[in-house]
Formats: structure tokens, C-alpha cells, sequence
């Protein structure tokens, strides 16, 4: 008998987020096509991946077709119920440092892909009368300094969120999530020897706490649930309370 699992597919998928997204979605019976740049093993079978590098899916038709070949065997004739575009680079840099290829991967990854990729995909897409989930962050409307490129590609991700569920009606629901911190292996590499600093970092959630990537997959899951069918072209919000908050002295 054919297996009538809806089917995910997760970009960026080796990562942090990525991986509990896959899990997470793997646990709820759905059969999950998993892509990076790398190429990892799974002994859950429902989970099929397929490398794919972003950035040659961009600037490379010849590439992006070949890759979207792949997607369609394995997304089958059924259809594809969600679109979780969650791969992104954080190049960090003021906006006297960043160089053209800082901003041209920047927009590649974390923007033209999700576009190019939500397009292509369209028709599978329409017909599980499926949705999107764009992995944005709260850098999409809070910020702070060395983040320019990211902080823009994250706003125009948002922005693009709510433009295509305009352009594509009830044809295809988009919704995005916008995380604040959230406890990656990315994030906590970054404060290895900075236990203070990290500290510091939870205390300015009113959570007294940053997230996890579990958190940010069980709110993916929510969002593609077809009883959340009235959710489209929504940025939810997801910071454990840290943009309702005003920092000043005293």
C-alpha cells in the first residue's frame, strides 16, 4: 500500500533548527525530504535526504532544475504538503566591512532561495493544498550593530511572507516564524568560554531563558497543521517576550 504520510521538506536541515525540525516532523508521521549542503544519514525512515547547496541553486539554473528533478521523485505524486524554508548564513559585519560577496550570499541564502524555491514548487504545493513556513528572526525588525546584511535578508524574508500570501490567496498558505535566541550548537560555540556573557543574554528575555530549537519546531508544526487553515501571511512572533521589552538605563 502507497504511504499517504504528507510529506515535509526541510531546507537546512543538518543545522540545529534544521534538525529538530526534522525530527520533530518525522515523530508527527510525516515523511520528510531533508536537504543541505552536506549530506547526513538518518535510521528514521521517513526521512529521505538530498544535498543541495543554495547558492548554486540561485545563480545556476542547469543546477536548480536538475535539483528540483530530485525533489519532485521524492516528494512523489501526492503532492507536498509543507515548505519549511529554514536555511540561512549570518554574516556578520558593519556597514563599512561588508563586501559584495558578504551581501550577494547573504541575499542567495537566506532570500532569493526561499523564493525561487517556494516557486518552483508551487504545483505539488497547490495540489496537497499545502503551506510555507519561512524560518525568519527578530533581527527581521529588531536589531543590533554587525548584523546589516542578515538583519535585512531577515526583513525582506518577512516582507516576502506577507507580499506572496497577498499574490497567492488560498491557493498556498505562507506564514513565517521570527525567533529570538535560540540554543543552537551555532549559538553556544559562540559563548564557550563567555558563561557571564551568555547569562547575561537569558536575562534580558523576560523568560529569564533563550529558546530552543525544539520550540521553534513544535511552533513550525502548529503553523502547518491544516486546522491553522485562517493563518496566512503571518510573522509569529517567537522571543520569549524580548521585543515587548524596552532596555534603558535604570
Amino acid at each position: 500500500m502507497a504511504d499517504k504520510a504528507p510529506t515535509v521538506l526541510i531546507t537546512g536541515a543538518a543545522g540545529g533548527i534544521g534538525s529538530a525540525l526534522v525530527a520533530t516532523f518525522a515523530e508527527a508521521g510525516y515523511r520528510v525530504v531533508a536537504t543541505d549542503r552536506v549530506q547526513t544519514l538518518d535510521r528514521n525512515d521517513r526521512v529521505f535526504r538530498l544535498p543541495i547547496d543554495l547558492e548554486l541553486f540561485v545563480n545556476d539554473s542547469s543546477y536548480a532544475d536538475s535539483a528540483i528533478v530530485e525533489l519532485s521523485k521524492l516528494i512523489g505524486d501526492q503532492g507536498l504538503n509543507v515548505l519549511i524554508n529554514n536555511a540561512a548564513i549570518q554574516v556578520l559585519g558593519g556597514v563599512d566591512t561588508l563586501s559584495r560577496e558578504d551581501w550577494r550570499k547573504s541575499l542567495d541564502v537566506n532570500l532569493m532561495a526561499p523564493f525561487l524555491l517556494t516557486q518552483a514548487l508551487l504545483r505539488p504545493l497547490e495540489q496537497a493544498f499545502g503551506c510555507v513556513v519561512h524560518i525568519s528572526s527578530i533581527h527581521a525588525r529588531l536589531t543590533k550593530k554587525n548584523f546589516v546584511a542578515y538583519a535585512t535578508t531577515k526583513a525582506a524574508l518577512s516582507g516576502l511572507t506577507r507580499a506572496m500570501a497577498v499574490d497567492l490567496g488560498d491557493r498556498v498558505r505562507i506564514n513565517a516564524i521570527e525567533p529570538a535566541a535560540i540554543q543552537t550548537p551555532m549559538l553556544m560555540a559562540g559563548f564557550s568560554e563567555r558563561a557571564d556573557a551568555y547569562r547575561e543574554l537569558e536575562l534580558c528575555h523576560p523568560q529569564m531563558r533563550i529558546g530552543t530549537p525544539q520550540e521553534v519546531a513544535d511552533a513550525a508544526l502548529v503553523i502547518a497543521d491544516s486546522r491553522a487553515r485562517f493563518l496566512h501571511g503571518t510573522c509569529v512572533s517567537l522571543d520569549g517576550g524580548i521585543s515587548a521589552r524596552l532596555h534603558d538605563p535604570g
